[in-house]
């Protein structure tokens, strides 16, 4: 027995698994250890994410290339092999090596970061997580109305930012612009309407509005883009039925639907107490008779 241990000891093959035993090991202890101390010093939780799946990467690139380094010898007497299997390999695995390729893409690149919210391969919804092959995805909308989760969790393969167009409702711009449209009776108090939309409108999204200006001169030193207003706007236009009123707005890209809510509230609110001055209107259907008509009898003969 003792005889066989000494054997097996003294054999290169087990000295070699040893070596890559103990330097996985090794590799693996200092990149959790390196993990744990970097995210102390991160306060941005995106800088730590990302800081996190790159110490992974680097990690298991050391592995491979510790692997590679050891057993060199054993693998030039392959290389042929490996050359005819890695090309069968690459094109039978292509969707997923694009996605890695995605997925390195996404890290080093600006397309979107975990907490975005973004629109692509037809899901809506905010990223919650980017792995190597594929990103994961809280779903908003659906049979839910308004920018609100209904609660599914979609993974979509990150060859997609290849292929389609990636919509980043957050990424260097987080407001986003909106607008309401509110029907007035004709022959109501115009200018008193325009005044209520527009009060209201300061009172809701005024701070969005001096925010969204801040960040919007970001923008236009980033990138060739006109200088854009973020102010409320409101527009006007007459159509068959009524005088429709547009209010246009800048908005947290998150609270859409909140602030729905309080502009129309407060909309009715000062259109109720306007004293009859400005009234909603709505669709209104004209009942006509019908002409009259004669009718004759041919007497028979």
């Amino acid at each position: 027995m003792e005889e066989y241990l000494n054997k097996v000891i003294e054999n290169p093959h087990f000295i070699k698994l040893i070596f890559v035993v103990v330097g996985i090991m090794i590799i693996l202890t200092v990149k959790n250890l390196i993990r744990s101390r970097l995210s102390r010093h991160f306060k941005d939780y995106n800088n730590a994410y990302r800081s996190k799946k790159a110490i992974n990467a680097v990690g298991y690139f050391f592995i491979v290339l510790l692997i590679s380094t050891i057993y060199r010898e054993s693998f030039g007497t392959l290389t042929v092999f490996f050359g005819i299997a890695g090309a069968g390999i690459a094109f039978a695995l292509q969707e997923v090596i694009v996605s890695i390729a995605g997925w390195i893409a996404i890290l080093f690149t600006d397309i979107y970061k975990s907490g975005d919210r973004v629109l692509m391969g037809g899901i809506k919804g905010d990223v919650i997580d980017i792995g190597v092959l594929r990103t994961t995805i809280m779903e908003i909308g659906g049979w839910v109305e308004g920018d609100l989760y209904n609660g599914r969790i979609v993974r979509v393969a990150n060859s997609f930012v290849f292929k389609e167009p990636v919509y980043n409702y957050s990424a260097d711009f987080p407001f986003l612009w909106d607008e309401i449209k509110v029907p007035i009776q004709f022959g109501s108090n115009y200018t008193l309407a325009r005044e209520i939309l527009y009060d209201v409108a300061q009172e809701v999204v005024g701070d969005y509005s001096d925010e969204a200006e801040e960040q919007w001169k970001i923008m236009v030193r980033k990138f060739l883009i006109e200088d854009a207003s973020t102010h409320p706007m409101v527009s006007l236009i007459a159509n068959d039925n009524w005088v429709e009123f547009t209010l246009r707005y800048v908005v947290d890209y998150k609270k859409r639907v909140g602030v729905k809510d309080q502009l129309f509230t407060k909309i009715l609110e000062k259109v109720e107490n306007s004293s009859n001055q400005v009234e909603l209107a709505s669709a209104t259907f004209e009942l006509t008779k019908m002409p009259s008509m004669e009718l004759k009898s041919k007497k028979p003969d």
